[in-house]
């Protein structure tokens, strides 16, 4: 019995096709685990960059901190395969975070 490899996106360049191709099971997990969490970032930079360019929350959720702006968006994080929610936001260029709590498993 043969097995064939899987078909990548047509639209993935061929020189990272023809890298992951190359790469053994271990650095194809470290790319996979890489790339998820980059694309959490930049999901996540997507979004705090929307909600500054968003005009100002008149009210405070009644769970947000004194510390934390109005503007700053709930991201969970997955730590030693728990979650975890974090308040974010954006100061000038660099984006700010802070522990919110586990991740609520019933929202």
């Amino acid at each position: 019995m043969s097995y064939e490899p899987p078909t990548p996106p047509a639209n993935l360049p061929a020189e990272i096709v023809n890298t992951l191709n190359e790469s053994d099971p271990k650095q194809l997990r470290d790319v996979a685990t890489y790339a998820e969490a980059l694309a959490e970032h930049k999901e996540r930079e997507a979004r705090l960059e929307e909600s500054t360019d968003q005009e100002e929350v008149d009210e405070r959720p009644d769970d947000l901190p004194d510390d934390v702006p109005t503007k700053a968006t709930i991201t969970i994080k997955e730590i030693n395969d728990n979650r975890y929610d974090y308040w974010q936001w954006r100061e000038g260029d660099s984006v700010k975070s802070q522990y919110k709590g586990p991740v609520n498993p019933d929202e």
